[in-house]
């Protein structure tokens, strides 16, 4: 397992993870209460760090900073059990620890919970729909357009935001970290499970979706 692999997952992880709960909380305090607002600041900033993030440690770890991704490229073979087992503590720590450096820079307690419902069956479903749409993105764009990953991940989860109803967690660890933060982008702990188990599901969903559409299909196509 490389060292350096680890690593990049858990920085990532923690840098993306406060840049949600960080960007969320900086538009709360100047949106002036408007919730579309907070939401386009908190989009932007997210999709900005993703387009960095997957850029600069792709080459490194493949940069999952999911836990949803880690799982299916595990059952494409692409990565071994100890590999995904791996990744999966470095983007669950290192995730949270982002988490409470976000609240540090906004001088919020470090140890908090949310208390922000998210349930429902139309949540449930903006998840699965979601996390399956991110894996599709990312399974058909490395295949089919490799050097085009950064910008489609960045552009899907920007849209993702906006036209899923649970406004596009579609990442189990970060919904985890997200539970530990009572602020614009927290979600109560209560409600974690149900979200996790469709994004999984999703995950999957995707997977299983990705070789009717490209098996068989040329790599890199111009």
């Amino acid at each position: 397992m490389s060292r350096q692999a680890i690593f990049a997952e858990a920085m990532g992880s923690g840098l993306l993870f406060a840049t949600v709960i960080g960007s969320g909380i900086m538009a709360e305090r100047l949106s002036g209460g408007n919730v579309a607002i907070a939401l386009l600041g908190n989009t932007l900033a997210t999709g900005a760090i993703l387009f960095v993030l997957v850029t600069m440690l792709g080459p490194v770890s493949g940069a999952h900073l999911n836990p949803a991704v880690t799982l299916v490229m595990r059952l494409r073979g692409q990565i071994g059990t100890d590999i995904a087992l791996g990744y999966v503590v470095a983007q669950l720590s290192g995730g949270i620890l982002g988490v409470w450096i976000a609240h540090l820079m906004f001088d919020m307690p470090v140890l908090q919970l949310s208390s922000k419902i998210r349930g429902g069956p139309g949540q449930w479903a903006g998840e699965m729909v979601a996390t399956f749409g991110l894996l599709l993105t990312i399974l058909g764009t490395a295949k089919l357009r490799p050097g085009q990953v950064p910008a489609s991940v960045a552009l899907y989860i920007t849209a993702a935001y906006w036209f899923t109803s649970s406004t596009s967690f579609a990442n189990p660890a970060i919904t985890i970290a997200r539970s530990l933060s009572n602020s614009f982008a927290g979600i109560a702990p209560i409600c974690v499970p149900a979200f996790v188990a469709a994004q999984l599901i999703g995950a999957v969903a995707a997977h299983l979706v990705s070789d009717a559409i490209f098996s068989g299909l040329p790599k890199e196509l111009a």
